[in-house]
């Protein structure tokens, strides 16, 4: 990580901040009833991601950060699965939106992946 001043700059935080940013977008229409259940699910797993990303980025050491690495990385497991929920449920209309979030959190993880791999 030589160079990288701040978690900022990186991409993965990047795009995990875009999958946020997505996600509330897509959870403001679920039904009002939802907000203490799916719709906090999803929107605490998707904040998880670059949250964990900065965490580890801060631990400064690399083993920590693969830890936390890791868990971003299942929190984009509970994201999708959540989203397959949502679309199941019936309270996912807009197809584009979690078309792109599932691209999004397709990309993130391969991207995680490879850089976890460089840490090692």
């Amino acid at each position: 990580m030589s160079g990288v001043k701040s978690y900022k700059e990186l991409l993965i935080w990047q795009k995990g901040i875009k999958i946020v940013v997505l996600v509330y977008k897509l959870t403001k229409d679920f039904p009002k009833d939802e907000i203490y259940a799916l719709t906090s699910q999803l929107k605490r797993a998707s904040v998880s991601v670059p949250s964990n990303i900065a965490e580890g980025f801060g631990r400064q050491t690399d083993k920590s950060f693969n830890h936390f690495l890791n868990i971003a990385r299942g929190s984009l497991n509970e994201i999708e699965t959540q989203l397959i929920i949502g679309k199941e449920l019936g309270f996912i209309t807009d197809d584009n939106l979690i078309t792109e979030i599932m691209s999004l959190i397709e990309e993130e993880s391969k991207m995680i992946n490879a850089f976890a791999k460089n840490l090692k």
